[in-house]
């Protein structure tokens, strides 16, 4: 699966995590590893420009997504190997979402990572504009956004741990390598 990500916003964020939620977003939902996404990190201006053009919205917003094609799961079995499919562009405000993640009381990056997990929702089809619409698509939401959490919050833990590990080993004298025989001089047997 391919992911790309450009920073155009003038803020500085931790652009590997947000990638790394959408991917896990995308695999919780186990869209085709041929799938290629882009996200792209705007300024408040450019975010309004594109929320008044494409939803006939004043101000700026959070979160835009931009489906592109649709991923064809029932293609015939002796159709040509499948081809990259261009899922969409998930376009985020940084400087929006600041204020939000301030009110919901998180850091920016979570609230990128809700934002992130929010738009690969959009282009896969899910919305919110019904309540039952809303009720299906936060749930999961919620769900792909907790468990993406608890995943990272894992990985962390046993990073620490493997540092506490290669510290008291190092501190035992047994992270060390063997060392290497000596070698004679040239001319010299031993």
């Amino acid at each position: 699966m391919s992911i790309e990500i450009a920073n155009e916003s003038g803020v500085d964020v931790d652009e590997t995590s947000i990638v790394s939620a959408a991917r896990y977003a995308l695999d919780k939902m186990e869209v085709s590893p041929l799938a290629e996404l882009s996200i792209l990190l705007v300024t408040l201006e450019v975010m309004e420009d594109l929320h008044e053009r494409w939803m006939d919205l004043p101000g700026p917003t959070d979160v835009m997504a931009f489906p592109m094609d649709e991923l064809d799961s029932s293609r015939r079995p002796d159709a040509p190997d499948a081809s990259p499919a261009l899922l969409g562009d998930i376009v985020l405000c940084p400087a929006f979402a600041k204020d939000q993640a301030k009110t919901a009381g998180h850091a920016l990056i979570d609230e990128l990572h809700l934002l992130t997990v929010h738009g690969v929702l959009h282009l896969l089809g899910y919305d919110h504009a019904e309540p039952a619409e809303e009720r299906e698509m936060f749930a999961l939401q919620k769900r792909i956004l907790g468990e993406y959490q608890d995943a990272v919050a894992a990985l962390e833990k046993r990073d620490a741990q493997r540092n506490t590990d290669d510290r008291v080993l190092g501190i035992a004298g047994l992270d060390a390598p063997a060392p290497a025989a000596a070698e004679p001089p040239a001319g010299e047997t031993p």
